[in-house]
Protein backbone atom coordinates (compact mmCIF):
# COMPACT_ATOMS: atom_id res chain seq x y z
CA UNK A 1 0.00 0.00 0.00
CA UNK A 2 1.52 3.31 -1.11
CA UNK A 3 0.78 6.40 0.96
CA UNK A 4 1.66 10.08 0.59
CA UNK A 5 1.68 12.15 3.75
CA UNK A 6 1.92 15.94 3.55
CA UNK A 7 2.88 18.40 6.26
CA UNK A 8 3.78 22.05 6.63
CA UNK A 9 0.59 23.91 5.80
CA UNK A 10 -0.84 26.65 7.96
CA UNK A 11 -1.80 30.29 8.26
CA UNK A 12 0.65 32.98 7.19
CA UNK A 13 0.50 36.69 6.43
CA UNK A 14 0.97 37.98 2.92
CA UNK A 15 4.65 38.21 2.10
CA UNK A 16 5.49 35.32 4.37
CA UNK A 17 6.84 31.85 3.65
CA UNK A 18 5.87 28.23 4.19
CA UNK A 19 7.57 24.94 3.35
CA UNK A 20 5.47 21.92 2.47
CA UNK A 21 6.79 18.39 2.74
CA UNK A 22 5.48 15.11 1.37
CA UNK A 23 6.86 11.67 2.16
CA UNK A 24 5.98 8.56 0.18
CA UNK A 25 5.85 5.21 1.95
CA UNK A 26 5.04 1.66 0.93
CA UNK A 27 6.29 -1.03 -1.40
CA UNK A 28 7.97 1.08 -4.07
CA UNK A 29 10.28 0.17 -6.94
CA UNK A 30 10.82 3.74 -8.14
CA UNK A 31 9.20 7.18 -8.06
CA UNK A 32 9.03 9.08 -11.33
CA UNK A 33 7.53 12.58 -11.43
CA UNK A 34 6.49 14.21 -8.15
CA UNK A 35 4.47 17.35 -7.88
CA UNK A 36 2.23 19.72 -6.01
CA UNK A 37 -1.28 20.71 -6.99
CA UNK A 38 -3.69 23.06 -5.29
CA UNK A 39 -7.40 23.59 -5.16
CA UNK A 40 -9.01 26.78 -3.97
CA UNK A 41 -12.69 26.94 -2.95
CA UNK A 42 -14.94 26.89 -6.01
CA UNK A 43 -12.04 26.31 -8.39
CA UNK A 44 -10.57 23.34 -10.20
CA UNK A 45 -7.41 21.65 -9.01
CA UNK A 46 -4.37 23.14 -10.73
CA UNK A 47 -0.75 22.22 -11.14
CA UNK A 48 1.63 24.25 -8.99
CA UNK A 49 4.97 22.58 -9.70
CA UNK A 50 6.39 19.27 -10.85
CA UNK A 51 9.84 17.70 -10.62
CA UNK A 52 11.17 14.69 -12.49
CA UNK A 53 13.31 11.96 -10.98
CA UNK A 54 16.28 13.65 -12.59
CA UNK A 55 15.49 17.03 -11.08
CA UNK A 56 13.90 18.85 -14.02
CA UNK A 57 11.23 21.26 -12.84
CA UNK A 58 8.18 23.02 -14.22
CA UNK A 59 6.06 25.69 -12.54
CA UNK A 60 2.72 27.35 -13.01
CA UNK A 61 3.19 30.90 -14.27
CA UNK A 62 1.50 32.28 -11.15
CA UNK A 63 4.19 30.90 -8.82
CA UNK A 64 7.35 31.24 -10.92
CA UNK A 65 10.05 33.09 -9.01
CA UNK A 66 8.25 32.63 -5.69
CA UNK A 67 7.97 28.85 -5.21
CA UNK A 68 10.71 26.22 -5.41
CA UNK A 69 10.12 22.49 -5.71
CA UNK A 70 12.78 19.99 -4.68
CA UNK A 71 13.03 16.31 -3.87
CA UNK A 72 15.15 13.89 -1.90
CA UNK A 73 15.06 10.54 -3.69
CA UNK A 74 16.70 8.70 -0.79
CA UNK A 75 13.98 9.89 1.57
CA UNK A 76 11.22 9.45 -1.03
CA UNK A 77 10.20 13.04 -0.32
CA UNK A 78 9.22 16.14 -2.24
CA UNK A 79 9.18 19.68 -0.90
CA UNK A 80 7.64 23.00 -1.87
CA UNK A 81 9.25 26.17 -0.58
CA UNK A 82 6.73 28.98 -0.90
CA UNK A 83 7.97 32.56 -0.54
CA UNK A 84 6.34 35.95 -1.06
CA UNK A 85 2.94 34.38 -0.48
CA UNK A 86 -0.17 36.26 -1.56
CA UNK A 87 -3.81 35.71 -0.60
CA UNK A 88 -4.44 34.14 -4.01
CA UNK A 89 -2.18 31.25 -2.94
CA UNK A 90 -4.78 30.19 -0.39
CA UNK A 91 -5.84 26.62 -1.20
CA UNK A 92 -5.56 23.00 -0.21
CA UNK A 93 -2.23 21.75 -1.51
CA UNK A 94 -1.97 18.12 -2.61
CA UNK A 95 1.15 16.08 -3.18
CA UNK A 96 1.22 13.84 -6.26
CA UNK A 97 3.58 11.05 -7.27
CA UNK A 98 3.93 8.66 -10.20
CA UNK A 99 5.02 5.48 -8.46
CA UNK A 100 6.26 2.25 -9.97
CA UNK A 101 5.60 -0.68 -7.65
CA UNK A 102 7.18 -2.92 -10.29
CA UNK A 103 9.27 -1.84 -13.27
CA UNK A 104 6.27 -1.96 -15.61
CA UNK A 105 3.48 -1.26 -13.10
CA UNK A 106 2.91 2.44 -12.60
CA UNK A 107 0.20 4.25 -10.66
CA UNK A 108 -0.53 7.84 -9.73
CA UNK A 109 -1.02 8.56 -6.05
CA UNK A 110 -2.30 11.60 -4.14
CA UNK A 111 -1.87 12.87 -0.62
CA UNK A 112 -4.79 13.93 1.52
CA UNK A 113 -3.96 17.61 1.22
CA UNK A 114 -2.75 20.33 3.53
CA UNK A 115 -4.42 23.71 3.96
CA UNK A 116 -2.47 26.88 3.18
CA UNK A 117 -4.14 30.15 4.14
CA UNK A 118 -2.57 33.52 3.35
CA UNK A 119 -4.08 36.53 5.09
CA UNK A 120 -3.89 40.03 3.66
Amino acid sequence: QVQLVESGGGLVQAGGSLRLSCVVSGNIFRIDDMGWYRQAPGKQRELVAVISSGGSTNYADSVKGRFTISRDNAKKAVYLQMDSLVPEDTAVYHCNADVRIRILIRHEYWGQGTQVTVSS
